[in-house]
């Protein structure tokens, strides 16, 4: 090594040390002259020789030239969100269903850790550099925003391990990035002075801090980060939350100081209380706190639902209140035709937010809150995001309000409305509303659809207010010259739509049932449908309502839904117009050595005493099984355990297989190959 790359070496590593110390001990050994001293030749030498620049280096913090945009990055493991509790009641009700889950009545143990109201990242490490860094984005996909995040000093550049300690080849440590309240407020001054628009708060202002296509500007913003996680537990040999944080913190990360180990839910409520008590004293925003059970173990038993982890919840602080007017109300119309009622607002700030709508739901809430036009209502985020109405403070009426009036007719189409028996929600029947339509379309190309980059809500507005799309063929017959004479499109935003459209053409059956918005079938639903028919949409429309009921999770109105939403001419139409323009379904089945369950229908009836019957269910499908909750020829396995009822007694007669608990544990043991990792993510 030459005398040059050494000296670099040397003062790589003294600014590191000095940073570490400054920056995560707040116990710095030198002053900052001396820390810019030290940076200042680093750099001289760098620019010197520039073939010694490594990405570790502490000079790359200070961003690059702009970006053109942000490429997309797919997680390895998605980050899931969190279900949420608002008080004591809910946390204990969460103990509830994990302890009817595992089947005991033990008290469990777990890490709570405040919320802070910043921005979800993950940071990808390959031996120990950091290679690159995301934003969470829709839990699958994310933006690469790895020059931006470089810039935030508490982030480590390369990881150092004591001794003992091994590093991964691979690890995807996740966190959140914050901005202090010193610093939003420091920022905002800065905004001002330059006559620009201030940030609504930290949030906001952190998540456009780490939007910036050019990381010069993100590295003048000062930028915090936190980690409480990594994506896959199974890479290290850490058996808990409690030790994955002190791991995280040996190798030099942030970790919260009031996360808190709690021995039991009790300890949990009271350390919610106490976060609550402190939150208007502590030197960044928390809007709750994270509560996971502590053991891998019990995570790994506990699973994941379709959009949430089982084994962690949200306990989020009471909502943010104001007063204010409500001026009128507007009725919109959803893609099932469902007519929503908004309250419109005088604009008032909220918890830094202004707020000029809320939701009403339906006539039911009008009628239940007793609101009128022109009432001071109370109105608050609930969670601290959706904006909702408490109710109207009727001291204030002068005899001016108004009665809220639902309409008789449609408001786009004028077809009569309706209120179904035993529904709350008024509808508008006709298929055919340009409303329905257009919503309809819109989330056939949004995240929770076919995911097509470019069509967003207000291109699709664009499009079928032009006309040019008003069905969704018609979006697979888009062409690039159909957009490039389109106010706001450009040749390159035009060919990026199209190709995005191509390349959805290949689809999953549960992406594309969750993308047709058919009632009552949602991202759950769908993902039951292609796991149960193996992603075969053929076998999906040969169904009878029967045959969907022994689906576990599908109820009869869920079946009566699909059966007729698939028998409608202009459906079976729409899929075969599909099919021309290429669209094709990848088959979700799983081959034999993956799936060890492959062509098992289980059937679990009675009380089991080691698991829950819905822990049992999880690890049947987890293996490839099925599990239906009708008796029928088609089951294979029927799951027996105390008090079975009479569904023994119909497999018996059917000549079905009968497994008692232990054979089924057996069975499972013998095929026990499909340990998952937990994963999470919080916002």
């Amino acid at each position: 090594m030459s005398d040059i790359a050494k000296k670099i070496a040397e003062l790589k590593k003294q600014i590191n040390l000095h940073a570490h110390r400054y920056y995560e001990l707040d116990d710095p050994l030198i002053a900052d002259s001396e820390y810019d001293r030290l940076f200042q030749e680093l750099l001289q030498l760098e620019e010197l020789h520039p073939d010694l620049v490594t990405p570790d280096s502490p000079t790359q913090r200070v961003g690059g030239k702009p970006l053109a945009e942000f490429n997309s990055v797919r997680h390895t493991h998605p980050m899931l969100s969190l279900e949420n509790a608002f008080n004591e009641t809910e946390l204990h009700d969460f103990e509830v269903r994990l302890q009817r889950f595992l089947k005991t009545k033990q008290s469990l143990s777990y890490m709570a850790e405040p919320k802070l109201d910043g921005l979800a990242v993950e940071l990808v490490y390959e031996k120990g550099l950091l290679s690159f860094g995301s934003t969470r984005g829709d839990g699958q996909t994310g933006e690469e925003i790895t020059r931006n995040l470089k810039t935030i000093r508490s982030i480590p550049l390369r990881l150092e391990a004591p001794p003992n300690m091994q590093i991964p080849e691979l690890l995807e440590v996740r966190g959140e990035a914050y901005l202090s309240l010193e610093g939003f407020t420091a920022l905002n001054e800065q905004r001002l002075a330059a006559g620009e628009t201030i940030f609504a708060n930290p949030r906001n202002a952190a998540a456009g801090s780490l939007r910036q296509l050019d990381s010069r500007i993100t590295a003048q913003r000062p930028l915090d980060f936190f980690a409480y996680g990594i994506s896959d537990t199974t890479q290290i040999s850490c058996n808990s939350q409690e030790e994955l944080l002190d791991y995280l913190d040996k190798l030099g990360f942030s970790i919260n100081p009031l996360t808190k180990f709690c021995g039991d839910i009790s300890q949990v409520v009271e350390h919610f209380s106490h976060l609550q008590d402190i939150r208007q004293t502590l030197p960044y925003d928390i809007d709750g706190m994270v509560v996971k059970v502590n053991s891998f173990e019990l995570q790994q038993r506990l699973g994941s639902k379709a959009r949430s982890p089982r084994w962690a919840i949200a306990a989020k602080f009471a909502a943010t209140q104001a007063t204010t007017i409500l001026q009128d109300v507007e009725f919109q119309v959803g893609r099932t035709g469902a007519i929503t009622p908004v309250a419109i607002l005088e604009p008032v700030n909220v918890g830094g937010v202004v707020v000029s709508r809320a939701t009403l739901h339906n006539s039911g809430e009008i009628n239940r809150k007793g609101l009128m036009l022109g009432d001071q209502v109370l109105i608050q985020r609930a969670g601290d995001v959706i904006p909702e109405i408490v109710k109207p403070v009727v001291e204030q009426r002068d005899g001016s309000q108004k009665d809220i009036l639902m309409p008789e007719n449609c408001p786009i189409c004028q077809h009569r409305l309706i209120l179904p028996e035993n529904e709350a929600i008024t509808r508008c029947p006709n298929s055919h509303c340009p409303a329905q339509r257009m919503r309809l379309l819109i989330h056939f190309t949004s995240r929770a659809g076919m995911d097509i980059d470019g069509l967003g809500k207000k291109a699709m507005e664009q499009l079928f207010n032009e006309k040019i799309i008003q069905d969704i063929p018609d979006i697979y017959g888009l062409k690039v010259t159909d957009l490039v004479l389109l106010d706001g499109w450009a040749e390159k935003s035009a060919r990026n739509a199209i190709d995005a459209i191509l390349a959805s053409r290949e689809t999953t059956l549960a992406r594309l049932l969750s993308a047709l918005g058919i009632r009552y079938v949602g991202e759950e639903g769908a993902g039951l449908l292609d796991e149960h028919y193996s992603g075969s949409l053929e076998n999906l429309l040969r169904a009878n309502e029967e045959e969907l009921l022994e689906i576990e999770g599908i109820g009869p109105q869920t079946a009566k839904s699909i059966i007729d939403y698939f028998q409608d001419p202009e459906v079976v139409k729409m899929l075969l117009q599909l099919k021309n323009f290429g669209l094709t379904i990848a088959s979700s089945k799983k081959s034999p050595e993956q799936s060890p369950f492959a062509g098992f229908v289980f059937l679990f009836t009675g009380s089991l005493d080691g698991m829950s019957r819905d822990e049992a269910k999880v690890r049947a499908k987890e293996r490839g099984g099925k599990v239906a909750s009708q008796i029928s020829q088609k089951v294979t396995h029927v799951v027996v355990g105390e008090k079975p009822g009479s569904k023994l007694k119909k497999a018996r007669e059917l000549g079905l297989k009968i497994l008692n608990e232990k054979d089924f544990a057996e069975l499972l043991t013998a095929n026990d190959d499909t340990k998952k990792s937990p994963q999470l993510s919080m916002f």
